[in-house]
């Protein structure tokens, strides 16, 4: 029954191995590594759980402290506070370590010596998707505690499609340099998060919130669209590749950043008129 089911979907059955992420373990841990890589997924996922706790009691804690017009918020604002508070750590961890491992780290590049780049992961790119996991997990039981008061139908989704992602990236090992590219557009939340912050106390009218709309607009931009965009050319370039992975992961490589990126666009243009309205009432006599 498995041979024949094997021979219906063979890529479904059959997952390449992953280099040097499975090289790697099986040196180390030689015939435990199929123990080790189940312990490094939750390890990594238990990691970020507990680092999404901490930050949210940091928050909490020094918050008041810092920022005097916290006391003047509303229970959902501080809710919200703290949330954003979190996401900002996260997306400040993953765009660094995506970033490191996209262009300071030779691991995905075409002319490294590790194989076809759709069949490439390390140990730290494992631990960082199984992180962010960790995150989604965190974020979403915390939109769900205070729903209806935080999150929405849109982040719900952007949360499903991205640990549906992680989860398939470490279960394989492969598609890491797509998953990092999608990683790395979050280094666009902080300058979110803060619009949001300044906006909260009041600051709406201040150079410094101008400011975080220009730059917001060009890191969106590059990061968001841009990048989404070369990301879909690598995909166009290595679609022989792509071709090799199993079922689910083919799908959803082309399902998730193409949802992404459309949702991306539109974040966009909103972003684009919320900064031409500020121009304009700058501007206004």
């Amino acid at each position: 029954m498995m041979k024949s089911l094997g021979a219906v979907l063979p890529r479904a059955m059959n997952l390449t191995k992953s280099v040097p992420f499975h090289n790697d373990l099986d040196s180390l841990l030689g015939d435990w590594s199929s123990a080790g890589e189940a312990f490094l997924w939750l390890a990594s996922v238990s990691f970020g759980i507990i680092f999404c706790e901490l930050v949210s009691d940091i928050s909490k804690a020094f918050s008041p402290v810092v920022f005097p017009g916290h006391a003047k918020l509303s229970k959902k604002e501080k809710v919200e506070w703290d949330s954003r508070s979190v996401s900002t750590a996260h997306a400040t961890v993953a765009s660094i370590v995506a970033f490191y491992l996209l262009y300071i780290s030779d691991i995905f590049r075409d002319d490294a010596p590790y194989g076809p780049v759709m069949f490439r992961s390390t140990l730290l790119s494992q631990f960082s998707l199984g992180f962010s996991c960790g995150y989604f997990l965190a974020d979403m039981a915390m939109m769900y505690r205070h729903y209806p008061d935080l999150g929405g139908l849109e982040f719900f989704v952007h949360h499903l499609l991205s640990i549906i992602s992680l989860v398939l990236g470490v279960h394989s090992g492969h598609s890491h340099v797509y998953i990092c590219m999608v990683l790395l557009s979050e280094c666009t939340t902080p300058l979110v998060n803060l619009r949001w912050y300044m906006s909260v106390l009041g600051q709406k009218d201040s150079k410094l919130y101008l400011m975080n709309g220009l730059s917001l607009t060009l890191l969106w931009l590059v990061a968001r669209i841009l990048l989404f965009l070369y990301c879909f050319t690598h995909m166009y370039a290595h679609r022989e590749q792509m071709k090799q992975l199993h079922n689910v992961a083919y799908v959803f490589l082309i399902l998730a950043p193409g949802g992404l990126g459309f949702m991306n666009v539109i974040w966009f243009f909103k972003i684009l008129q919320s900064f031409f309205r500020i121009l304009n009432r700058k501007q206004a006599p």
